[in-house]
């Protein structure tokens, strides 16, 4: 019998209370998501959590919203710590009406109700990794009697953060504790490394930082938003163009602060040269910020050549798809890690204990997950790749990338979990996503095979419009391009349910 049939719209997957993923089964209602047709979102019971308020969070804010003076006809978001919401409150500014918000332990910044404000107060949150954890607000939640008690998980019992470093540091050879810093997001993880660095180099009177390829949006959002003005944001599409990336090194010199690399990219799965990049930046000071989520740390051994790692943890480590987290990783050897560490506290937030428990519980079973993900991952790209229906197939092992990414793989059969691919008839999409029976919601790196169309979920704006779509042929990204990332059910079937759509 398949382990795979069709989702209800809005289901969670894979089905705990604190599930990052949810059911879009159609196209239609992935539309009717980006557009928030109250016909598709009163489906929605809970969503990506950088995305979507946890329905234990919402919860929260109305029991404040209606017990507390003060708060009547404004919205309330509940965040990580005192200082995400003074950071939150500094960004939307006074003239928006913004106040920090304190109550028994619980932080987070209200404003008068407004879509402007709304849609920035959420940006900056989502960018930033900032939302209070669903495990955090359930917890609250018992306390004040307004649930029973907390949903029954396994949980580890000791020093959490301890076993996950210790954890880690199998993998992450040479480092130590202090290296390691855990994020309550991959997010948060990429921002208070970023800024760690932005700080430091601004000292040095270094600002400009480049882009290397198309990454994912709120890593893009960071650099564009955050970076000192709109000339110290270059961007360079082509991943394997190096005689493009040394000239713009020519062009900044001394005023290039740093890169940042998705290794490999989301969502074309591109692996640069990382040891030859790694060099350049070093030959001019500049930092590299490298992130291997799409394939993890386990798979790829990518601290040695970067200043600093950045990855979600979310992906992989937390395999059963209920949590969210990330890691910072300071290469020991980089001659800027004893300025780098003092500095990272000014961004990093706290993860809830909770999910730090959790996590701990899941990040044992890494190799072993992998290791099944990395076996269908190979068979369902052969699969892809030989299929009339299928156009281009994207993996880490594609030949334009696959021997950057050898270069780094830690076992000679590793690949990690995802495959991107687009279908030879134009407009074949709708019927294919429609029809397929796999899991289809955001997310990837899980027990669970997902697969979405991806840049209507990320990038809705940009499929929307004729200028978004310039902007994505100019960067080679087929608008119709579908993710999936292999979990570990058997590879014939994730096979065969593809195989019955492609039909």
């Amino acid at each position: 019998m398949s382990p795979f049939a069709h989702r209800p719209l809005g289901q969670r997957i894979p089905g705990s209370p604190h599930s990052v993923s949810f059911s879009l089964p159609t196209m239609r209602t992935v539309r009717g998501y980006e557009e928030k047709d109250p016909d598709v979102t009163r489906h929605l019971t809970s969503g990506y959590p950088r995305f979507v308020v946890h329905p234990f969070a919402r919860e929260l804010a109305a029991h404040f919203g209606a017990t507390i003076p003060g708060l009547e006809g404004r919205t309330l978001w509940l965040v990580t710590s005192e200082r995400m919401a003074a950071a939150a409150a500094a960004h939307l500014g006074q003239a928006r009406g913004a106040a920090v918000f304190s109550h028994q332990g619980l932080h987070g910044v209200s404003h008068p109700e407004s879509a402007e404000t709304f849609r920035a107060a959420k940006l900056f949150l989502q960018h930033l990794g900032g939302f209070l954890s669903s495990r955090a607000a359930e917890d609250h939640l018992v306390r004040l009697g307004l649930r029973p008690a907390p949903f029954a998980e396994a949980s580890f019992s000791g020093d959490a953060a301890g076993e996950i470093r210790r954890q880690l540091q199998r993998v992450l050879p040479g480092t130590a504790a202090s290296d390691l810093h855990i994020a309550p997001s991959g997010m948060n993880a990429i921002w208070a490394a970023f800024r760690a660095a932005q700080e430091l180099q601004a000292s040095r009177g270094r600002t400009v930082w480049l882009q290397l390829g198309w990454l994912y949006l709120d890593t893009i959002a960071i650099l564009q938003k955050f970076t000192a003005s709109p000339a110290d944001y270059v961007y360079l599409r082509d991943v394997f163009d190096f005689a493009a990336l040394e000239r713009i090194f020519a062009q900044h010199g001394a005023r290039i602060a740093g890169v940042v690399a998705e290794v490999p990219t989301n969502p074309l799965i591109q692996t640069p040269d990382l040891p030859a990049l790694a060099a350049l930046c070093r030959r001019h000071d500049a930092l590299l910020i490298a992130d291997p989520s799409i394939a993890s740390v386990y798979c790829l051994d990518v601290l040695p050549h970067a200043d600093v790692v950045v990855t979600s943890l979310t992906k992989y480590t937390a395999s059963d798809g209920d949590l969210t987290a990330g890691l910072i990783a300071f290469n020991p050897a980089s001659p800027a890690a004893a300025d780098l560490r003092p500095r990272l506290t000014a961004a990093l937030e706290p993860t809830y204990p909770r999910d730090l428990a959790r996590l701990a519980v899941e990040i044992g079973e890494t190799e072993s997950v992998l290791a099944q993900i990395h076996a269908n991952t190979a068979r369902v790209a052969a699969f892809l790749a030989a299929h009339p229906s299928v156009g281009e197939v994207f993996w880490a092992l594609h030949p334009a990338a696959a021997a950057n990414f050898r270069r780094l793989a830690r076992r000679p059969d590793a690949t990690g979990g995802m495959i991107t691919f687009t279908l030879k008839r134009i407009g074949a999409l709708e019927s294919f996503y429609d029809r397929l029976r796999l899991p289809k919601g955001p997310s990837f790196g899980m027990k669970t095979t997902l697969i979405c169309p991806f840049m209507y979920l990320a990038h809705f704006d940009l499929v929307s419009t004729p200028a978004g779509l310039a902007e994505l042929a100019a960067s080679q990204l087929d608008p119709d391009l579908l993710r999936l990332c292999c979990g570990t059910e058997p590879a014939e079937e994730i096979i065969a349910t593809l195989a019955e759509a492609l039909d």
